[in-house]
């Protein structure tokens, strides 16, 4: 009676694959609280992590060398994240790849105090960002170079969240910093003046949202992968096609009381986030560019392909996914 007991297990144990993974608890990272982390919270928060079989959970992991950490570190197995840190881990070997990108343009701008008019007159000024090597101090130094700014001439400040930095922004902390919706608005009501948006910049493609595994986590659980592209691909295309439930969504994940700052947000980001959810290629390789500038002892590989893998993307379209779900194309 076991032997058939056991053989009857063995056959619902092969029969049901999609069941059982389901069962295994996947952890996705976020890097803060600004509207950009909007794709990830969509697809966990509007249900389509659960309608794909994918268990997961979201932490904060602040920063982009952070995230690499736990990536390779197993504690996490996908990470929406910036792509400075993970390039050049990937560029030393790294188990890391990127799968997908729902943001490829700077959302920051950089916020000044009231003596700030010019770029040139923040010579000799402090600036806060949320930490050192990520896309912050990435877009700073662009920044600086098309303003013809050296760069040891302004100090790079580590000083955590956007909500703290705006804080000591408005308390002469420092003396300038950069920030994403809904910071900007509240800054903008604070009479702190916008000096440059990021996105505006002629270097302003970059992997900012970028979705990165480990290689290895990839080729040995690609379902569970495509799985999660399509829970994250849906939420992007709700959070950018259904106005509700963007401004719910904002509402709860970024603990907003003000409806005119998430109202703000969602005007910002709904007509900025990438339907399928591609990475640009002329972002990657801008940052390539950027990091081998600021480490010239360090041959980067300038191949896109060394870094993504968009395999499963691409199976995705082939099978009309995109289309059926109404994405952009």
């Amino acid at each position: 009676m076991s032997r058939i007991f056991r053989a009857a297990l063995l056959l619902v144990l092969l029969s049901s694959p999609v069941s059982l993974v389901a069962q295994e608890k996947y952890i996705a990272s976020y890097a803060g609280f600004a509207g950009f982390q909007a794709p990830l919270w969509a697809a966990k928060d509007y249900g389509f992590m659960a309608k794909y079989g994918v268990n997961s959970d979201l932490v904060m992991i602040p920063g982009s060398a952070r995230g690499a950490q736990a990536l390779l570190g197993g504690s996490i197995h996908f990470g929406q994240i910036d792509g400075t840190a993970l390039i050049s881990a990937i560029n030393q070997g790294a188990d890391l790849v990127f799968v997908a990108s729902s943001l490829n343009r700077f959302p920051f701008s950089l916020v000044a105090q009231k003596n700030i008019r010019q770029p040139k007159d923040l010579v000799g000024k402090k600036i806060g960002i949320v930490a050192l090597g990520g896309a912050h101090e990435v877009s700073l130094i662009l920044a600086l170079k098309e303003w013809n700014i050296p760069r040891q001439s302004v100090t790079l400040l580590a000083s955590g969240p956007a909500a703290n930095r705006l804080l000591a922004l408005a308390s002469g902390a420092f003396d300038a910093t950069l920030l994403a919706p809904p910071e900007t608005g509240e800054a903008a009501r604070m009479g702190l003046p916008t000096l440059a948006n990021m996105n505006e910049l002629k270097a302003a493609y970059f992997p900012m949202n970028a979705v990165a595994t480990r290689r290895s986590f990839l080729e040995k659980n690609r379902d569970v992968i495509k799985r999660f592209l399509q829970a994250y691909s849906e939420g992007i295309h709700q959070f950018m096609t259904n106005k509700d439930k963007g401004l719910a969504l904002l509402t709860q994940r970024m603990k907003q009381k003000n409806p005119a700052v998430v109202e703000e947000t969602y005007q910002y980001f709904n007509s900025t986030f990438s339907s399928p959810p591609r990475m640009s290629h002329e972002g990657m390789r801008t940052a390539i560019d950027m990091l081998q500038q600021r480490s010239p002892e360090t041959k980067f590989d300038t191949n896109v392909n060394k870094y993504v893998d968009e395999r499963l993307l691409d199976e995705l379209e082939k099978e009309g996914f995109f289309k059926r779900m109404g994405g952009k194309t």
